[in-house]
């Protein structure tokens, strides 16, 4: 499957989305939907996870980048199914903006994160999510040490390394964790083969000492 990006929106030819009914939106999400743009999210997300999709085969995959907004919004609320984070996206105007989905797109559905966090490994959500701490903070949307739609919910450690919840002490990776048993997908972790080090090591030493003298074999007496 190809990797579907974030293109820009376009609005509907009978009723565009400015015209629906809406609630006024979440000022948290608004302020955050306004830094991850800024910030560049959606490319750098797309550039983390393009060696994980194939370059050219199949339709055009559901952008990563409103797969990760899924994750923050479960992960800000508590919510550690992926089950429940489709239903609270598919409940909501103002996440439906911040998934920046057009009027007729739907959110996508449980089986559709299962399937993508089952492509993407932790080291790649890992790096994301650290990416998205560091940029709120610098944008002050972590409060002394607290972030989150419920500021009293979350708080991040000193060197803001990590975002662990007030009320049950989980991180992110731990909420990876509670997805993989409840979908029974697991999150696959990105493995060095160390046949191939070995290999890279023998190439290197041939490298610095030059190339291999072929061996002689004894000569047997005549």
């Amino acid at each position: 499957m190809a990797m579907g990006r974030e293109g820009d929106r376009q609005g509907d030819l009978i009723v565009t989305w400015a015209e629906m009914p809406r609630s006024p939106g979440h000022v948290f999400y608004d302020r955050l939907q306004e830094v991850l743009i800024a910030g560049g999210f959606d490319p750098f997300v797309e550039k983390a996870c393009q060696p994980y999709y194939a370059p050219k085969m199949g339709a055009p995959s559901v952008p990563p980048g409103r797969y990760f907004r899924m994750h923050m919004v479960g992960y800000f609320e508590g919510i550690a199914s992926e089950r429940g984070i489709a239903w609270r996206c598919s409940d909501s105007h103002s996440l439906r903006d911040f998934l920046r989905l057009e009027n007729r797109e739907k959110v996508p559905d449980h089986s559709w994160l299962s399937k993508t966090r089952g492509r993407l490994p932790h080291e790649v959500h890992e790096t994301v999510f650290a990416w998205v701490l560091k940029l709120v903070a610098e944008h002050g949307l972590v409060k002394g040490k607290r972030i989150g739609v419920d500021a009293s919910t979350m708080e991040a450690n000193a060197a803001l390394r990590t975002i662990v919840r007030r009320d049950d002490g989980r991180t992110y990776r731990e909420m990876l964790t509670q997805m993989a048993k409840e979908s029974g997908i697991e999150t696959p972790v990105r493995t060095i083969s160390f046949a191939l080090i070995a290999t890279a090591r023998a190439r290197s030493c041939r490298t610095r000492s030059g190339p291999a003298r072929p061996t002689q074999r004894p000569r047997s007496p005549r």
